[in-house]
């Protein structure tokens, strides 16, 4: 954290006070999966409207590939300087503003530019929230990562649901608009209690405070990045079925729009669920075997996905990649930041997300070489990646980090 926010301690903050945070930063995981999802449902009729084929659209998502990745690289610097709490508003007005450009732009080259700016804020937003929760559950001293992802699913499902709804009535400008008035209030709602507060620095950093940080060593750093590989594996899943589901159910389970637009509702439902016991399944089973069980869930779900020829068994099996994947990436970016602070949510964050915005011009890409079902199972082949990852390190990983206990 930065220096600024070591001048008083933050190791006694009431029990109101972590309430009241807790809170306001889950409404912003939660608005930004809503936002993300109201933007991914309208992929195929952006697509139709710029006229561009699976290559041409994968390389203009690249656009937001692009912009997250390079601002992830660099948000970490602006979280210790300002603290994560005002980036993390401020990210919040620009996420909400950029949703409402694509459907202005009518060439792939164009909507490409415009994604841009859409992943520049979304990358910030998740870097910076991120960085709040990680030290949201050290405060709490109880693994509760997973209930702040829970909320981007739910917020996911939500946006996604709704989008199918409107997907007959509504524009694309009119429906993004509106994601940009809805995302403007809910910061103003709940945007005050974060900027009333300072962000929280761990007892064991507060002990420290007097003493300058000193650098990652080999070992931890390798360690920071087996998790962000972690989460790289399972947030190009989340990614490739977000912008490509609906348009594989669509084009090729011959499911109408709003049949389609449930795919990504369903993935995003079960992942909610799965999250939402993510805390209670931490604690019974531990770190180690929920990445590697949820690994291989998610490969058996997304080989059903990818594969099966009704729509029905295609959405059983994006709803049982939900639940594999569900507590792999909130896992990965906690424990990333127990290990190496700030530094460890910015690397795991930025791997994280670069998969998952990557993965879907990926998926393009392959769609062309190929089919668009066969390029899904790629989901299945890094799922099941990640799970091989989580067992080969689990010695290392456990003999590195000190376990968080409920209490």
């Amino acid at each position: 954290m930065p220096l600024i926010n070591k001048t008083r301690s933050h190791s006694v903050v009431p029990g109101n006070d972590l309430t009241r945070l807790r809170i306001a930063v889950t409404v912003f995981f939660a608005l930004d999966g809503f936002i993300f999802a109201g933007w991914v449902v309208r992929i195929p009729a952006i697509k139709q409207q710029t006229g561009a084929s699976a290559g041409t659209l994968g390389l203009a998502l690249l656009g937001v590939s692009a912009g997250a990745v390079v601002t992830m690289t660099l948000i970490g610097r602006l979280c210790r300087r300002y603290g994560s709490h005002p980036v993390t508003v401020v990210c919040a007005v620009l996420l909400s503003l950029s949703v409402a450009l694509p459907p202005l732009t009518h060439s792939a080259l164009a909507l490409g530019l415009v994604l841009l700016v859409f992943g520049a804020a979304y990358g910030a937003i998740n870097v910076a929230f991120n960085s709040a929760a990680v030290d949201l559950v050290a405060a709490l001293r109880r693994p509760v990562m997973p209930s702040f992802h829970a909320a981007f699913s739910l917020g996911g499902m939500v946006g996604a649901g709704l989008g199918g709804l409107v997907a007959g009535s509504l524009s694309p400008t009119r429906h993004l608009l509106g994601l940009t008035v809805i995302g403007l209030l809910v910061t103003a709602a709940a945007g005050p209690t974060l900027l009333r507060h300072e962000p929280l620095v761990p007892p064991d950093r507060v002990r420290s405070a007097a003493h300058p940080a000193r650098r990652l060593d080999t070992r931890t750093r390798g360690l920071v990045t087996v998790f962000g590989l972690i989460a790289l594996c399972t947030a190009y899943g989340e990614g490739a079925l977000a912008d490509w589901g609906a348009l594989h159910l669509e084009q090729d389970l011959d499911a109408h729009p709003g049949v389609a637009a449930a795919g990504y509702s369903s993935f995003a439902l079960a992942m909610t669920v799965g999250r939402l016991g993510g805390t209670s399944l931490l604690e019974r089973l531990g770190p180690v075997r929920t990445v590697v069980a949820g690994g291989a869930t998610a490969a058996a779900g997304m080989l059903l996905g990818s594969l099966a020829p009704s729509v029905w068994a295609t959405l059983l099996g994006f709803a049982v990649t939900g639940l594999g994947l569900a507590n792999l990436f909130p896992v990965a970016v906690e424990r990333a930041g127990r290990l190496a602070g700030p530094t460890g949510v910015a690397v795991a964050s930025t791997l994280g997300y670069g998969g998952m915005l990557l993965g879907p011009p990926a998926i393009g890409f392959m769609t062309d070489w190929y089919s668009l079902p066969a390029a899904l199972t790629s989901v299945a082949v890094l799922a099941a990646v990640a799970s091989t990852i989580g067992y080969v390190t689990r010695h290392a990983t456990a003999v590195r980090e000190t376990v968080v206990k409920p209490g």
